[in-house]
């Protein structure tokens, strides 16, 4: 219970840009579990005045503060966003896909960052000192800031989608494995944007004799 009512702070930040001599970077992503879609990474490097309250783990927002808070965080922070398609994804895995976010996120960065706070506990390759931190976007300003930005940017992206492919519930679920989005893969097979290399997909492709 006590993990669950962390709140993130400026410590990590503060702490490594003592020790690297230079600006920090919180990295996060959304979207490596749903069965449609991109995987979306934020990077954010987050003044330490920046002023914005409600800051937190993306999970634990409304929409609606999300994309409030989104609109405040591109205001004052230096920030970048990567996007890796759902064909990359199937290619190289979602995990060396999440990665590339990652990388594209920080190449997107104006200013230098010199270390990077990765949520979780697995690394990127970045040309910086980083420091995995798990469940960082609870305890990291700079890590949650990212969280929000890849979070929103890739819900956005998913309710375009919705438009373009009716009936998966994309609107909703954002891609993720609903009743919904299982019932409609049945009925209407798989789209552009289904990630094949995931099982729930490969399933529906045997079924139906997709090649």
């Amino acid at each position: 219970m006590k993990n669950d009512l962390l709140l993130p702070d400026f410590s990590l930040e503060s702490h490594f840009s003592k020790r690297c001599h230079g600006l920090v970077v919180g990295i996060d992503e959304a979207g490596r579990g749903p069965w449609a879609g991109p995987v979306v990474a934020g990077a954010v490097i987050l003044p330490e005045d920046h002023g914005i309250e409600g800051l937190n783990d993306s999970k634990k927002l409304t929409a609606l503060q999300r994309e409030t808070l989104y609109g405040q965080i591109v205001e004052v922070a230096d920030y970048g966003i990567g996007i890796i398609e759902r064909d990359v994804i199937d290619e190289i895995n979602i995990l060396q896909a999440t990665f590339r976010a990652m990388e594209l996120a920080f190449a997107g960065l104006k200013q230098k960052a010199v270390c990077a706070l990765i949520d979780g506990s697995q690394r990127p390759r970045l040309n910086c000192t980083m420091e995995t931190v798990v469940r960082g976007d609870s305890r990291s300003l700079s890590i949650a800031a990212a969280s929000i930005l890849a979070k929103v940017t890739r819900d956005r992206i998913m309710i375009g989608l919705s438009e373009e492919f009716p009936g998966y519930g994309w609107e909703n679920n954002k891609g993720y494995g609903t009743r919904q989005h299982s019932s409609a893969l049945d009925k209407l097979g798989i789209t552009p944007h289904h990630r094949r290399s995931y099982k729930p997909v490969q399933r529906v492709i045997a079924q139906q004799g997709i090649t």
